[in-house]
């Protein structure tokens, strides 16, 4: 049996964060699904296949790696793929609140899919998407925090 976990998310940006998740994440799990939220009450940069098309850049191909889409209640998606975990990065105490809500009520809906929490490597500990978005806003690099890929579209998309 194929032990599956999904890493959902925007990934608007994928930061280095992330790419230190998926390959943390791909040591444990037989197979490991990034799936892309397509319904996010978040304001996204970046359209879904700019999004799907960035992470495949960054992240090559690995056999044991899916780059995927979903809509609705991630919890659902992991049932429907028959997934036996949900994975989520911590970042900070803040993080943990937020997430430990969510993995209770997944919980309650679907008891028997894991969240499976990673924290973030200490040279991770403070990039998220919104800051990367933010500094390259304003022109500067962010070549420290996200793939090189990611840096240029990220300065590309505020050349325009």
């Amino acid at each position: 049996m194929t032990r599956l976990a999904i890493y959902p998310g925007t990934f608007d940006p994928i930061t280095n964060g992330h790419v230190d998740i998926i390959k943390r994440a791909l040591k444990l799990f037989d197979k490991v699904v990034v799936a892309v939220a397509t319904n996010s009450n978040k304001n996204s940069l970046f359209s879904v296949e700019e999004r799907l098309d960035l992470i495949r850049k960054v992240m090559g191909d690995w056999d044991s790696l899916e780059i995927a889409t979903f809509n609705g209640l991630t919890v659902d998606y992991c049932r429907e793929r028959k997934a036996k975990a949900m994975i989520r990065g911590l970042r900070a105490v803040t993080d943990f609140d937020y997430e430990y809500a969510i993995s209770l009520m997944n919980k309650k809906l679907e008891p028997e899919i894991e969240t499976v929490f990673f924290m973030a490597s200490g040279e991770n500990s403070f990039v998220s998407s919104s800051i990367v978005k933010e500094v390259a806003r304003h022109g500067r690099a962010v070549s420290n925090q996200v793939p090189d890929v990611v840096n240029e579209a990220l300065l590309n998309k505020f050349k325009k």
